[in-house]
């Protein structure tokens, strides 16, 4: 079992590449965390993790990680990617992925209802939310990419 990850840092990108894999890839170094193993991970962000807004994580590391991504190879597209997050008052939060061809303002009020709606379900009240997206108009093959890297 891996340790409980004690920080997050959100980050996003978006970025072309000679083909779906490499437009991945290149969105993830956009978002600087392409030298990273991302072991996806479902939507649950530890109690008492702390936001640092700049990953500091030796290459190859294995972490933990929530994102939601999207690849097009139809020019002219707009393709967009976005991550939210719910935080309770005192304990655990919440983190929704989300990604989809439309604007990065209808990505992140998407994820953002979801963050309400998962707390709704759970029945637990919502003091904040945080919210991070993407867009990108391809141009021949592209990828947007936002995700929530869980580390230590």
């Amino acid at each position: 079992m891996l340790p409980t990850p004690k920080k997050f840092t959100m980050v996003s990108g978006s970025a072309e590449g000679p083909s779906k894999l490499n437009a991945f890839d290149n969105a993830l170094l956009v978002s600087g965390i392409g030298n990273l193993n991302l072991l996806r991970v479902s939507s649950v962000l530890p109690p008492n993790c702390v936001e640092v807004p700049t990953l500091e994580i030796a290459p190859g590391s294995l972490t933990p990680t929530a994102y939601g991504s999207i690849t097009s190879d139809v020019p002219g597209e707009r393709i967009s990617a976005s991550v939210g997050i719910g935080f309770t008052k005192d304990s655990y939060g919440i983190i929704m992925e989300f990604s989809g061809k439309c604007s990065k303002e209808e990505a992140e009020e998407v994820v953002a209802q979801m963050v309400r709606d998962a707390f709704s379900q759970r029945g637990e009240a919502l003091a904040e939310v945080k919210v991070l997206g993407t867009e990108h108009i391809v141009e021949s093959i592209a990828c947007a990419f936002a995700a929530v890297a869980l580390w230590y």
